[in-house]
């Protein structure tokens, strides 16, 4: 047990970070069960991560505008590809979307090939680097997903399937070079599920579960001296058990495509 570990100055960063993904995540969250296209995320993820990838083998600077920018386009053009898929294939829509995304990680691994830091950029993009983050590089993030859940706030009642795809692209690109890829789809599907069967207040529900999670992750993480992305991930499958178990919700999340 190591007590040290608990140290406020990075604790405190890294709960910051996982609020902030929570408070975007959990509602898109929601419209992505809805849809019934779980993947979507560890897609439009992956293919942001092969962005970053690229970038790195180009030696652009690591936080560099060129890099963001590279991301953020691969992101895109994935859901713009992802969203005529739709269109023209919905009924194998998922089969696509997972297809999409081992191609993708199968690109990111051969662009990594001749990299001696390979295994360890992979591990990066894929567990993240919670506990490195600090509030200054949060705060343009924050500004972003605000933008995001603006705009979502406003024009989620025209059910626009182009708008969610770009906004949802925007916010994987940011949450996972913030938290990485399986925190990522864990905060988004998670409280999804511990809460799919409840109408009132269910964001605020899985913003509980999110938040539960984040905590006790971060909490055990640095007590035991473990990957703080894994337990994080751990604690928040657990809790969304319990969560779920003890409430008794009278409605449900339907599930399939939106047409």
């Amino acid at each position: 047990m190591n007590v040290d570990g608990l140290d406020a100055s990075i604790l405190g960063p890294a709960m910051a970070a996982g609020l902030l993904v929570l408070v975007t995540h959990v509602p898109l969250g929601r419209e992505v069960l809805r849809r019934g296209i779980i993947f979507i995320d560890l897609a439009i993820a992956q293919i942001a991560g092969v962005g970053v990838l690229a970038a790195h083998s180009l030696h652009l600077a690591h936080d560099g505008l060129a890099v963001q920018a590279i991301a953020y386009a691969s992101a895109i053009a994935g859901a713009l590809l992802l969203f005529a898929c739709e269109r023209r294939w919905p009924e194998v829509q998922e089969a696509i979307i997972g297809c999409t995304f081992i191609m993708a990680a199968s690109a990111g691994v051969l662009l990594l090939a001749g990299n001696p830091q390979g295994g360890e950029h992979l591990r990066e993009l894929l567990v993240g680097q919670i506990l490195w983050v600090d509030y200054h590089s949060l705060l343009p993030v924050a500004v972003l997903y605000a933008g995001v859940l603006v705009c979502w706030r406003l024009l989620q009642g025209e059910r626009n399937r182009l708008l969610f795809y770009m906004l949802f692209a925007v916010t994987v690109t940011a949450s996972v070079q913030l938290v990485g890829v399986y925190l990522v789809f864990a905060s988004l599907i998670i409280p999804a599920l511990a809460v799919r069967r409840c109408t009132a207040g269910a964001v605020f529900r899985g913003l509980l579960v999110g938040v539960c999670g984040y905590a006790v992750g971060l909490l055990m993480s640095a007590l035991l001296d473990l990957p703080s992305g894994a337990v994080i991930v751990l604690a928040l499958g657990m809790l969304a058990i319990v969560f779920s178990s003890l409430w008794h919700c009278d409605g449900a999340v339907r599930t399939g495509r939106s047409r």
